[in-house]
């Protein structure tokens, strides 16, 4: 038991060091180009898009899987209930997804004061 816990404290060590190396190497690195509030915003953005086509897409696919289901169901009331339940849950999840896409739209007027303004011209506040 005692060599398990100095193999642990020895493996521990070693890697304590090596970061610590690692740290120091890395403490030499040239600057970099920093990370502005717009390009953070653009790309949350562009996430948060894609993110919601792909949830959509995939409702769509859903529902027209359960159409199809339910045609091909015919008297069998097992596949008839999946297929229902297969359309239900898509269209639910169409609803939820194009909730949150209102709700993230709404919150990114808010922080980026956009849903304050009362009249835009071609994009800039005119009255706020």
């Amino acid at each position: 038991m005692t060599i398990t816990y100095r193999i642990i404290f020895t493996f521990l060590l070693f890697l304590a060091l090596a970061h610590t190396g690692l740290a120091y190497q890395l403490a030499y690195l040239p600057p970099g180009k920093p990370v502005t509030f717009t390009e953070l915003d653009y790309l949350m953005q562009q996430i948060a898009s894609f993110m919601i086509v792909a949830s959509v897409i995939l409702a769509i696919i859903f529902i027209v899987w359960g159409g199809i289901t339910y045609m091909a169901a015919g008297a069998d009331t097992t596949k008839v209930t999946e297929a229902q339940t297969r359309i239900k849950n898509g269209i639910i999840g169409a609803a939820v997804v194009l909730g949150v896409g209102v709700i993230i739209s709404t919150i990114a007027g808010i922080v980026s004061r956009d849903f304050f303004c009362q009249v835009q011209v071609l994009g800039v506040c005119v009255i706020p």
